[in-house]
């Protein structure tokens, strides 16, 4: 079974399950762009920069809720990166 941590995530649908910031809770949308510290979504209307570090979110309707403080690397490392079991 693959680990969606390890997946590319532009192109996907994510979903912000949790957030320091709660007006952004339940928002979704396309990833455009991932760097370091960022996720970049476009949610219909205009793009929308997230900082990693204070989100949690789920990709593509996989049920595996992502701490995205754990993924604070760039997304060429990230895809090679064992991570232990959640």
């Amino acid at each position: 079974m693959t680990d969606v941590r390890n997946l590319p995530w532009v192109g996907g649908v994510l979903t912000v399950v949790g957030s320091t910031d709660p007006s952004l809770v339940g928002r979704s949308g396309l990833v455009t762009d991932e760097t370091r510290h960022t996720l970049r979504l476009h949610d219909g209307e205009q793009p929308l920069t997230l900082g990693k570090a204070g989100l949690s979110f789920s990709i593509d309707g996989f049920d595996a809720v992502i701490d995205g403080s754990l993924m604070r690397q760039r997304p060429e490392d990230r895809t090679n990166r064992n991570y232990q079991k959640v």
